[in-house]
């Protein structure tokens, strides 16, 4: 029996923003996509093309694991796509690399249908500078990786196999398709994304695979900031973000991503993929690799911290402005100044039960505290073993709003009213007074006035 027509559930038009229809697509149920994905199969199959799911849906519903999205891979041409699905349930945007996006019901997402193409050279290192459409023996050849080149027929439920994936796959192995150099010569992301894959799912890198990264890694600096951030946030979110700055340092990759790393990563080919470094001077190095297995935490900026606390604090004998490096690599302002609260803050937080409570407070009512108490966690577990002082501040970040940060008894319109002139000197009297309200050594009103003239007249 036919699937039900693919519904226009959405108000979605090609008109409409590319970040909307990725938020929908984040929010698509698995079910829901997969079943999309069935009907978008189906409806070409029965216009008279074939068609067939492609790429990393197929690598991960191999490897037992619910793909995040689908892609279909197919003979019909973009005008094609686009007549068997209708214009308002399609998008252009890829049209001339082969590629049109169908829109789907509410919740199943977006799938991208691409034409079976050869790619031409590419002279800007990312996009081919023309594309032949071909059959699908010679698209799955022009893919990276081969556990990202293989097809799946989902209606006779087999899979199409041209390069070697499947077997790969068992061997557990990232594996360029063709010839590695060439691979990445087309695009030099395909640099990280090797590593990203082999570290999130605990694979061996290739070793001729591994050889031409280390030959070409000088290569990433001509792709964008953007999109190497992005390759970095996946693999530090990730909870095998340690075994991706190994994969980094191997290859070669970290320090021309983060040059700021230099003193600590030590050079090729001691930074083995699958040996650590355990003699000095690279001590530092096992530390932040230590701390990034230890992190219990899938923050962005924790890890982050992380990744660069040892050559900070290595290289200037304290802690270095982050800010250019965010910049560099075009991070979020929130992602600076979550990273930069953490490394300014971890000795405070690792020492917590020594502080003031209300030093210690005014720390732990920021929006990053929780954060905080992860990464101290993780920096104590490893560099000292002491966590008692990381115990306590969690204790006192679970208490009750309320307690944890009441509302201040006084303002500066009090003390306007109180006939204090206005000024600097407000800071530090508002000051002293929320100290002896978090001290608990006064509580109401009345003596946080009182505590306040007394201030004023004694400065």
């Amino acid at each position: 029996m036919s699937p039900p027509d693919l519904q226009p559930a959405r108000a979605f038009t090609a008109g409409q923003s590319p970040d909307r229809l990725k938020a929908e697509l984040r929010r698509a149920d698995p079910q829901l996509a997969r079943e999309f994905a069935l009907q978008v199969v189906t409806r070409l199959r029965e216009a008279g093309f074939a068609a067939l799911w492609a790429g990393g849906c197929v690598r991960d519903r191999l490897l037992g694991l619910e793909p995040k999205d689908y892609d279909v891979a197919t003979d019909a041409v973009p005008e094609q796509i686009r007549g068997v699905f209708g214009r308002r349930k399609t998008l252009a945007i890829g049209q001339a690399f082969g590629v049109i996006t169908v829109l789907g019901p509410r919740g199943a997402g977006q799938i991208e249908v691409a034409t079976f193409r050869r790619d031409g050279g590419y002279s800007d290192g990312r996009h081919p500078d023309q594309v032949t459409f071909c059959n699908d023996r010679e698209d799955a050849l022009r893919r990276d990786f081969t556990i990202n080149g293989m097809f799946f027929d989902p209606l006779e439920h087999r899979v199409v196999d041209y390069v070697g994936g499947q077997r790969d796959l068992q061997r557990r192995l990232v594996r360029a398709i063709g010839d590695p150099a060439a691979r990445f010569a087309e695009d030099k992301l395909r640099m990280l994304r090797a590593v990203r894959f082999a570290a999130t799912f605990q694979f061996t890198l290739d070793p001729a695979t591994l050889a031409a990264i280390q030959r070409h890694a000088g290569d990433l600096v001509v792709v964008s900031a953007e999109r190497i951030g992005a390759e970095i946030r996946r693999m530090l979110v990730d909870r095998q973000r340690a075994r991706a700055v190994e994969l980094l340092a191997a290859a070669g990759l970290l320090t021309i991503v983060f040059p700021e790393l230099g003193v600590l990563v030590p050079p090729l080919p001691a930074a083995s993929a699958s040996e650590s470094v355990s003699a000095s001077p690279w001590a530092a190095w096992q530390t932040t690799v230590a701390i990034l297995r230890t992190l219990k935490t899938s923050s962005f900026s924790v890890a982050l911290a992380a990744l660069v606390r040892e050559a900070f604090r290595r290289e200037s004998g304290g802690l270095e402005d982050i800010e250019p490096l965010c910049r560099r690599l075009k991070l979020t302002a929130a992602d600076r100044k979550e990273s930069e609260f953490l490394l300014r803050h971890e000795s405070a937080i690792r020492s917590a039960r020594s502080l003031p409570w209300p030093q210690l407070q005014r720390i732990l009512i920021r929006d990053a505290a929780a954060d905080l108490v992860s990464y101290g966690r993780a920096v104590a577990a490893v560099v000292d073993g002491h966590t008692a002082d990381i115990d306590y501040a969690a204790q006192c970040l679970a208490q009750p709003m309320a307690q944890l940060n009441p509302p201040p008894l006084i303002t500066g319109e009090d003390l306007c009213r109180l006939g204090i002139p206005a000024g600097p000197e407000y800071k530090r009297i508002l000051g002293t007074v929320r100290d002896a309200q978090l001290e608990q050594r006064i509580v109401t009103t009345q003596e946080a006035l009182d505590l306040a003239l007394h201030v004023s007249q004694t400065s």
